[in-house]
């Protein structure tokens, strides 16, 4: 791995995938940048499906938050991004957002393909609204991943099975459910943090089911306050009730 960008962090509960059996066929290669605020998880993932020389796939760099991607992806430009969701700095969607001229590169475009624990259907259909190629969770199997990473890299779409239908109900029909501006206003983690409220957790355990502080809590909960012009929990919990957010 060339010169990957790295950065400290806590495991998660997602446990990386399962070992890579086999690669992407005789002479294939890919060069992949791994994004996930967890750096047990990336170890995991560089480990099982970065040998090379059996499953093809050559990891050349590694971000932990926004920025730290943004400044990787651009430096290394790799053929296949695997993107969590939910990371500091705005989240998937905004390395996305700013990695838009990539992935409309016409002669070596960056592709995206989400690698999250969530399966909440407003986190599939958010990146791939912001230009990934597709979206598999952290249970997939080593093999598995190895293949979906080929197959974005040639163009193809990949979910997991139970995913493909949150983007077949969001885009197939021309009834395309409208965007919500004041969703759009909040990050991933903030969003997070708004439904676990409105569920009426502590913020202790926010923060203990999220890997974050108490601190770090209360400054998403401000955050989230201030851009839907709210006063206090009770009007937030009314206001996701309200969108069926809880």
């Amino acid at each position: 791995m060339s010169d990957p960008t790295e950065a400290n962090g806590t495991a998660g509960s997602a446990e990386a995938p399962g070992p890579a059996e086999s690669g992407g066929g005789p002479g294939r290669r890919v060069r992949v940048v791994l994004v996930d605020d967890h750096r047990m998880f990336r170890t995991g993932v560089q480990a099982e499906i970065g040998q090379t020389e059996q499953t093809g796939v050559e990891v050349v760099g590694e971000a932990a938050d926004v920025d730290q991607a943004v400044t990787v992806i651009t430096a290394t430009r790799p053929e296949v991004v695997l993107l969590d969701v939910h990371l500091p700095g705005g989240g998937g969607v905004e390395v996305l957002r700013r990695c838009a001229p990539l992935m409309g590169d016409t002669e070596q475009p960056v592709r995206f393909l989400a690698l999250s624990v969530s399966d909440a259907a407003e986190d599939v259909i958010g990146v791939i609204r912001g230009g990934a190629r597709g979206y598999v969770t952290k249970t997939i199997t080593g093999t598995d991943l190895v293949d979906s990473v080929f197959r974005v890299q040639e163009g193809d779409a990949v979910f997991s099975p139970r995913l493909a239908g949150f983007v077949l109900d969001a885009f197939a029909s021309t009834d395309a459910p409208p965007v919500d501006e004041d969703m759009d206003r909040l990050t991933q983690r903030e969003r997070e943090v708004l439904r676990l409220i409105a569920r009426g957790y502590a913020y202790k355990e926010i923060a203990k089911q999220l890997f974050i502080s108490v601190k770090t809590v209360e400054s998403h909960v401000s955050a989230v306050l201030r851009k839907l012009q709210l006063s206090n929990r009770h009007e937030l919990t009314r206001w996701a009730t309200a969108r069926r957010l809880v």
